[in-house]
């Protein structure tokens, strides 16, 4: 009875142990190793990722494609789910999506909560007005303007909390929206005076609408675009890390940002920026 006992307690230990380890290689899956993948992108924003009859387009897609082929997944496998500002990092660490490319720009408040492969461009914020306002022609220019606050997002406190490259705190109205679009609308029946965010991002809306808005181009800030992965996810964070190397090397990322950007005159690096690490 003993010996039946032992056994039987014996069994129960491994069967416990493969729970575990299976469990342990669940949690620990990289992108790197898988043949599907679920990526969030924005819907909202034209030119960088713009949800259509058609699809999803925009910089931020091509790159996701690219940088899937280079994984190993065909574009079949791809499945683009909506991140909103507000819940990229809730996405990756809940398992909703895989990956992140939705103009994701890599900072110290965030590296906590994401593991970012990148930089695959460095941008710069800027301002957006209606065509006919020349009242705001640079950053200090926002002091008392209704400025588009968009929840999860970062663009806001780089004006009025100062975190800009001339560390200038500027006194601006703050008006909440979810998204973008949002802001668009808003700026368009005149209840807020100016968007600001990166000018890529700007840029599109700019294609989108035509002669309605225009940029001030006095960029304050520079914004690494990252791709956003599970926290933790190094080997995945590597392996994106050498398709972005790849991507400038065989003349892709000119070749995407003239697509998408040509028509705003964004200036491009030619060379990929330097990684930010792994971590």
């Amino acid at each position: 009875m003993r010996v039946r006992r032992i056994g039987v307690a014996m069994a129960g230990v491994a069967a416990l142990g493969m729970v575990l380890t299976g469990c342990g290689a669940k949690k620990a899956s990289s992108v790197a190793d898988k043949n599907k993948l679920i990526i969030g992108v924005k819907y909202d924003q034209p030119s960088m990722g713009l949800k259509t009859t058609s699809g999803v387009e925009g910089l931020d897609i091509d790159v996701a494609k690219y940088v899937a082929k280079k994984l190993g997944v065909a574009e079949k496998d791809i499945t683009f789910k909506e991140a909103r500002s507000a819940n990229r990092e809730t996405f990756l660490q809940n398992g909703t999506v895989d990956m992140v490319i939705a103009t994701y720009s890599i900072t110290e408040a965030r590296k906590p909560k994401v593991t970012f492969a990148g930089p695959w461009v460095v941008t710069h914020q800027d301002v957006m007005v209606r065509a006919d306002d020349n009242s705001i022609k640079d950053l200090n220019s926002l002091k008392g303007k209704k400025l588009c606050q968009v929840s999860g997002s970062n663009s806001w406190k780089n004006i009025t909390e100062g975190t800009n490259k001339s560390k200038l705190k500027v006194g601006a109205e703050l008006v909440p929206a979810q998204g973008y679009d949002e802001c668009i609308t808003k700026l368009k029946g005149k209840s807020i005076d100016a968007v600001s965010t990166d000018a890529t991002i700007l840029a599109g809306y700019v294609n989108r609408e035509g002669s309605s808005f225009k940029v001030v181009n006095a960029p304050f800030t520079d914004e690494k675009y990252g791709v956003g992965l599970k926290k933790g996810d190094t080997k995945g964070c590597e392996a994106v890390n050498k398709a972005i190397t790849a991507m400038y090397q065989d003349g892709t990322a000119k070749q995407l940002w003239d697509k998408w950007m040509g028509k705003a005159n964004l200036p491009f690096e030619a060379t990929a920026p330097a990684p930010e690490g792994c971590s």
